[in-house]
């Protein structure tokens, strides 16, 4: 009772504070929308949004095409991919990330992170690249046939020349989660038992392989059309949640990476190891909050319990890029695509995405 208290407490708080910071925002935001124009003889296309909403919103436009600064690369974008980072911002929600991205409108109409290409110009105090080098990386607005980056700040690595377009740009979001959850907060050792609630998806296929390129025993949780493929790209045991709850098995696990959410955080806890780690990448998403409480309360449940629970945010680096590049040049890790869109079919790749059933990841691409 007192830990249920303490929930309630906390999200009442957190909640009210929420509601304060959204009143304020919304008089002072601006209705306007910053729509760029295009530069008459120097255009480029790209996908813009004005308002929340469905795919529809979406719009393939012209914009002005970036002219690189004496710091920047320009890239000539040939594939790109998208992650439920995409649709969360293309319909603002859950609401609570309108505090960030714009209340009434969003602030930056650009979509789009995950990308590969050839550098088509750098400026003059560029040392790293030179045009017709192939890189993959992450840049705000990577839906757009150029991207200009700054090389000292952005995530921005040369491609391994073993990888497609296609599967470099469909790593950095999903791969760099997956590695930094396994690593920074599941500190995965050799011969430890690691389980990955959601092992068909984007996350979930790169967390297979990386945890075993660790050394790691994995299992992953998948349903039934997936079964066979997540088997084939490394998992030692493979559980179909139709058959089976995982959380009522007898297997005890040191990393429960939880990708879906869809299993309350006690039962989670209960097929840890004593000093098990809970690590919650995804979960269940409503219209307001979802699932800003059920990381509120893996926080608070951790002051009681032996075990770590919590949340991962992950952060895109060139070194952890240049990490990856590295395992998937040994081919320790394959990315898995499950669909191929055009660049002009970016509304009906997200609203694919959006119906949680994608194996691996959905592709763009520009040629």
């Amino acid at each position: 009772m007192k830990l249920k208290r303490i929930l309630g407490w906390s999200a009442g708080v957190i909640l009210l504070a929420l509601v304060v910071a959204a009143l304020a925002a919304y008089f002072t935001s601006s209705n306007t929308c910053d729509r760029p124009a295009a530069v008459p003889g120097h255009p480029m296309k790209a996908i813009v949004y004005c308002d929340y909403g469905s795919p529809d919103v979406l719009k393939l436009e012209d914009v002005e095409k970036p002219t690189p600064g004496d710091d920047q690369v320009l890239i000539k974008v040939r594939a790109a991919s998208v992650n439920p980072y995409d649709w969360h911002l293309m319909r603002g929600m859950p609401y609570i990330v309108r505090l960030q991205a714009g209340l009434r409108k969003p602030k930056v109409i650009r979509l789009g992170v995950d990308f590969a290409g050839k550098v088509e110009a750098v400026g003059r105090n560029v040392t790293r690249f030179k045009p017709g080098d192939e890189v993959f990386g992450g840049s705000t607005g990577a839906f757009a046939e150029y991207v200009a980056v700054r090389e000292d700040r952005a995530a921005v690595v040369p491609k391994p020349p073993n990888l497609s377009f296609e599967q470099a740009a469909s790593v950095p979001i999903a791969a760099i989660t997956a590695l930094q959850a396994l690593r920074n907060r599941g500190k995965v050792q050799p011969a430890q038992k690691v389980l990955i609630n959601g092992a068909s998806g984007g996350v979930g296929t790169f967390a297979v392989q990386i945890a075993k390129s660790f050394g790691a025993e994995v299992t992953g949780v998948c349903s039934t059309r997936n079964v066979e493929m997540v088997r084939s790209i490394g998992a030692d045991h493979v559980i179909d949640y139709t058959k089976e709850d995982f959380t009522k098995g007898g297997q005890r696990y040191d990393v429960l990476l939880d990708n879906v959410g869809n299993r309350s955080l006690s039962e989670c806890r209960s097929v840890l190891n004593p000093q098990g780690k809970y690590i919650m990448i995804g979960g269940e998403s409503g219209r307001w909050l979802d699932p800003l409480p059920r990381m509120i309360a893996a926080r608070v449940m951790a002051r009681f319990v032996r075990q770590e629970m919590g949340m991962m945010l992950a952060h895109v680096t060139k070194e952890d890029l240049t990490t990856l590049g590295d395992l998937m040049q040994s081919g320790k890790v394959t990315p898995v695509i499950d669909r191929r869109y055009k660049f002009s079919e970016v509304p009906a790749a997200i609203r694919y995405l959006e119906q949680g059933h994608a194996r691996g990841k959905v592709v763009i691409t520009f040629e």
